[in-house]
């Protein structure tokens, strides 16, 4: 299928309508682009979509015979804004946002393409389900009544831990607070989403750092830097259009771009200084890099004395990385990391940029709170042009994790103590005693303690969904072994140890898959029966927010109606909550009309709940004012200047404290006390403590611009207003709520009335405190970061010298760490394989690739093959190969000869299902769903692995060998 890429001078002879008339009219360059359903970034994007996105349709457009509506694009979290042309309810024209202050009338091919992605004809179209190998058409009655009584009778058997709700970065805010709480009224904290996968490690690294997991800055700031640093990161491809706003900076500023990564990437074809390490050496290299800035004194002394705690222990630990030790670690000569420290201490602020490349790593929260040390180090945090800007992978991973729909946690990171369930109870108006009720009575030893109820145990991570399958079951702790799996708009592909996958689907009970496109899921297993496909609309068949990568949330309007026989993810919740006997109390203060939960009602729900990251200004009619006047806000601070949301900054980008009424502006950059609270200042927060062996954890001297508190101060409570005085600034109603709760010892985060939050800032005090971030974080394996060996590395000196960890029980199972890395599989298998993006595709590429305008770009699965390797193989650039990994799993792919990758090195991209070492499946898929290309997944060959807190899959550093096939 697609084999003959399209020949565009032969297409354009063929053009009929607009396209045609252009050749013999004068048409203005916008009436052209809105036209052929594009926009400006136009021209690469009509090459990249073949110019055809609205073939039929472009003269309607032309002619304004059409309803505009707002979107967000649906596959990276830059937010691009989406302007969708609509005519008698079908969507015919699409443009880019030219008042979006993100991408500026820009699309990338993805971005230009997404009028397909609802159109599609390879999506799912009515409910199905596997019966005697065949896949048989049901009605969404049947449906809902065969996969609800087998869950329930799993429920009475097993217990609710053996169902397994693992979630989606594709879903909206609304949808995805809704999934969490769903999976509580269910009973369980076996649910999980592919934040797991992706940035896990930079959430638990960055908010132990300094407060909050999120990215500090804005794609929009980076125009203030004077330095861009990326490491693991490959944005020209992953993020297209978020390299506008770095080249805006590299050119306006003649800022240097540092790319460190070990694949020349096309991000790194931009850069002035490109550095190549090897994969898996992040730590050591971050470190090089700091041995010359302490070693020269580079170093920001007084940011350190203010606002750090900890930079002594990291420097005890960097002395011992001098040039000749990095250069034998990571490959990079101590000279370029000379060059790279005092770039960055001559060019000040500067910001720090990475993705997965540095996420997916066994020791991956190491990686990401080195990162943050550097910045530290240099000052570089809570100011304009610095921060970490970290780049989230899909439109909604970053609402979705703050919405909760996670292993660990309730949403807005609450955890799971008894405390963060009571507080949410009192937000649902639920009786505790019956949410502690739903859950197994059961008790297992978790984080050092015995006899922890299932209600407040972490749960099974996505990364691990396996294991609770296949694991024995006394090794386990929870009740039984994960029976069921509810995969809610998730690729498996995109997961590593797919051979394992394969035989875990096989032994469940029940695999449901609820997606616009039938996944990898519905192919890879050899399943007769309990397969089920559910056909979920995607997000431009209905509404609510989204949260961009900046922490700004952005309103989609509903753009068509729900196609063929699908139906929104919150309906869909809605139908499971019915036949599981719990909407009425789930649904107690949220409308519903017919099936369908009314959005609004969703967003005001957790409104009144997420006190801790400020999810509580933005209400559906605040957004929706923002995206009705993205014109009036400034393209590189993001506010408002004049008009309705005068003085907002763009998409109120959390944390916007207080309730809305408050009309705090949101924080533009996190942790800058060159602002107000009220404007968006704040220091770091003060989470930690107040002091650690006699030091003391808070800030020193220094604060937010206009405090009443001109030094550090803890995290406020209702005790801590009363000892100030300011309690009287407090309402009686607000008063009343307090009280409610716990009288004096109401903090911030539980005070349900926002009274707390207010007075605080009246006060020009941020409600979280004012402290010092840390650089050591006692609470972590590896309280200051180290360089550990990946577990399947070819380096045994390194192994020796940086071992693993021992093997440990976390997450509810049994992980293994040296027990691997003892065994060296380096003289089978001595190449490293690693593992990212290309600009056609997104995460697995089930959509993409059933989108025939992308498919037709990449349409064969590959491997990049150092030339020496190569030669050294005997295998030719185009010829097929097998690669194969040390734990069986193997792959026949295209070959790629390339100086992109060292040799030694060989990478493949991820977006890639449908063939089974070697088998094409293409039969095995619904007819009519199977996308247009085809191929491997890489995480076939890729191999067990994980982070040290978080459970993040290694993806990015593990060994393979290469074969002629």
């Amino acid at each position: 299928m697609l084999r003959k890429k399209t020949n565009t001078v032969t297409k354009r002879a063929q053009r009929t309508g607009l396209m045609a008339d252009v050749a013999h009219s004068s048409v203005d360059r916008r009436a052209f682009l809105r036209g052929s359903g594009l926009a400006i970034g136009g021209l690469a994007a009509i090459s990249a979509t073949a110019g055809s996105v609205t073939q039929a349709s472009a003269q309607q457009a032309v002619n304004g015979a059409v309803e505009t509506v707002k979107s967000v694009c649906t596959h990276c979290s830059v937010g691009c804004t989406v302007v969708a042309e609509v005519s008698n309810g079908v969507w015919v024209g699409q443009e880019p946002g030219w008042d979006s202050p993100f991408n500026l009338g820009a699309h990338c091919a993805k971005g230009a393409a997404v009028r397909e992605h609802a159109h599609g004809e390879r999506r799912l179209k009515y409910p199905m389900k596997k019966e005697n190998g065949e896949w048989v058409r049901m009605s969404w009655e049947d449906a809902i009544n065969e996969i609800g009584d087998k869950m329930l009778s799993i429920r009475d058997e097993s217990g609710p831990d053996s169902v397994y709700w693992l979630g989606s970065a594709k879903s909206n805010n609304e949808q995805a607070y809704l999934y969490r709480k769903f999976a509580a009224y269910w009973g369980t904290n076996n649910v999980d989403h592919q934040a797991r996968i992706c940035h896990s490690t930079t959430v638990a690294g960055v908010a132990n750092t300094w407060g909050y997991g999120a990215m500090t800055n804005s794609y929009n700031d980076i125009h203030n830097s004077r330095a861009i640093f990326i490491i693991g990161g490959n944005p020209a491809e992953a993020h297209p259009v978020s390299l506008l706003h770095v080249l805006k900076a590299k050119e306006q500023n003649n800022a240097p771009l540092i790319v460190c990564d070990p694949r020349f990437t096309r991000t790194a074809a931009h850069a002035d200084e490109y550095v190549r390490f090897r994969p898996g050496s992040d730590v050591a290299l971050v470190w090089g890099i700091l041995w010359h800035i302490f070693e020269n004194g580079w170093e920001d002394k007084e940011f350190i004395r203010t606002r750090v705690w900890g930079m002594d222990q990291i420097k005890e630990e960097v002395a011992k990385w001098n040039p000749e030790e990095v250069e034998r670690v990571t490959g990079t000569p101590g000279s370029q990391l000379e060059r790279v420290a005092r770039t960055l201490a001559n060019n000040r602020p500067g910001t720090v940029i990475w993705c997965m490349g540095g996420t997916q790593h066994t020791n991956g929260n190491n990686n990401t709170r080195a990162y943050c040390v550097l910045q530290l180090a240099l000052g570089n945090m809570g100011a304009a042009g610095g921060g970490t800007n970290i780049f989230r992978g899909h439109d909604n991973v970053q609402g979705a994790t703050d919405l909760g729909v996670l292993a660990d946690t309730l949403p807005g990171y609450y955890g799971l103590s008894a405390g963060s369930w009571a507080h949410w109870a009192r937000v649902w108006e639920e009786d505790l005693d019956w949410l502690k009720g739903r859950f197994s009575d059961a008790t297992f030893s978790d984080k050092g303690k015995d006899d922890v109820p299932m209600m407040n145990m972490t749960g099974i991570p996505v990364s691990r969904w396996i294991d609770g399958v296949l694991e024995d079951k006394e090794n386990i702790s929870q009740p039984d072994n994960t029976r069921a799996m509810v995969m809610w708009g998730h690729a498996p592909n995109s997961q590593t140890r797919m051979t394992e996958m394969k035989t875990a689907m096989e032994k469940l009970d029940m695999l449901v898959v609820v997606d616009p496109y039938p996944t990898v899921s519905a192919i890879m297993q050899d399943r007769t029966d309990g397969v089920y496909l559910l056909p979920a609309c995607t997000q431009f068949e209905t509404y609510g927010s989204v949260t961009a990568s900046n922490r700004s949330l952005q309103w989609r309007e509903k753009v068509v109606e729900p196609l063929f026989e699908s139906k929104p993810d919150h309906v869909i919740m809605k139908l499971f909550a019915d036949k599981f006997g719990f909407s009425d109390r789930i649904f107690r203060n949220i409308e519903v009309n017919g099936d369908e939960p009314l959005i609004e009602d969703i967003t005001r729900e957790f409104n009144r709940g997420m006190w801790t990251i400020g999810y509580t200004g933005q209400s559906p009619e605040r957004l929706r004012l923002h995206m009705a006047n993205q014109h009036t806000f400034d393209r590189t601070t993001l506010k408002a200047n004049g008009g309705p949301a005068d003085g907002d900054y763009y998409g109120l980008p959390w944390p916007s404290w207080g309730t809305p009424e408050l009309n705090h502006p949101g924080s533009p950059n996190l942790y800058d006390i060159s602002k107000p609270v009220a404007d968006g200042g704040m220091g770091f927060r003060a989470r930690f403590g107040v002091e650690r062996d006699g030091d003391n954890l808070l800030a020193e001297g220094v604060a937010p611009v206009g405090s009443e508190i001109q030094d550090g101060y803890p995290e406020f409570t209702m005790q801590m207003l009363m000892d100030l005085g300011w309690d009287g600034d407090l309402t009686d109603e607000e008063r009343a709520a307090i009280d409610a709760v716990a009288g004096p010892k109401t903090n911030w985060k539980t005070d349900l009335s926002g009274g707390i939050q207010r007075v605080a800032i009246k006060h020009g005090c941020a409600p979280y405190g004012n402290a010092k971030a840390r650089a050591v974080v006692w609470t972590f394996p590896d309280p200051v970061p180290l360089h550990r060996e990946p577990l399947y590395s070819n380096r045994r000196d390194l192994v020796a010298d940086y071992p693993t960890y021992e093997d440990k029980k976390f997450w509810r199972l049994p992980t293994m760490y040296k027990s691997i890395q003892e065994k060296d599989f380096s003289q089978d298998f001595p190449i490293i394989l690693t593992s990212g993006r290309l600009v056609e595709y997104e995460g697995g590429g089930d959509e993409t690739r059933s989108n025939p305008w992308l498919a037709e770009l990449q349409q064969d699965m590959f491997i990049e093959v150092n030339p020496r390797d190569a030669n050294n193989l005997g295998v030719r650039d185009g010829a097929m190969v097998w690669v194969e990994g040390p734990e069986g799993g193997k792959v026949k792919v295209m070959a790629m000869v390339t100086e992109r990758v060292a040799p030694g090195v060989a990478f493949m991209p991820f977006h890639f299902g449908g063939h089974w070492q070697g088998e094409d499946r293409r039969s095995y898929y619904p007819e009519g769903a199977d996308p247009y290309v085809l191929g491997e997944s890489t995480n076939t060959a890729q191999t067990y692995g994980y982070d040290s807190v978080t459970q993040m899959q290694e993806t990015k550093a593990t060994l393979c060998k290469i074969v002629a096939a």
